[in-house]
């Protein structure tokens, strides 16, 4: 768990700077073209690996975003066989945008009612 502990948490520096660098397409796009691994998931890779992302958040060194969280828990499940898709959304008023992960349709990083809170804008 420990190594999936620092995996998670180099993700989370990875997007980070993606974010903080304003490159949003490469973002995008590394969570879009991150491959999907041909062996069968442990069954339970979707809790081991949102645990690990947690963990990593706890200890990293400022806020993570969701978009960060989302992004890294997304590659993260795709390397190990689980079919994750980063799914962004936004409500009008007043405006937000928020990032979750979604497994076979449910949630898996965030509250359940996310996709009720949230128009969708696109699913990577």
């Amino acid at each position: 768990m420990r190594f999936l502990v620092l995996q998670a948490y180099l993700k989370l520096i990875f997007f980070d700077l993606l974010i903080a660098r304003g490159n949003f397409n490469l973002l995008y796009e590394k969570v879009r073209r991150c491959p999907l691994a041909t062996e069968k998931p442990a069954p339970d890779a979707l809790e081991r690996i949102c645990t690990a992302v947690d963990m990593a958040a706890i200890w990293y060194r400022k806020e993570v975003l969701c978009l960060q969280r989302s992004a890294a828990t997304a590659c993260l499940l795709k390397e190990r066989g689980v079919n994750a898709q980063m799914v962004i959304g936004s409500q009008q008023l007043p405006f937000k945008s928020h990032a979750w992960v979604e497994v076979e349709g449910r949630v898996v990083n965030d509250k359940p009612y996310m996709q009720e809170m949230y128009s969708v804008v696109d699913r990577c």
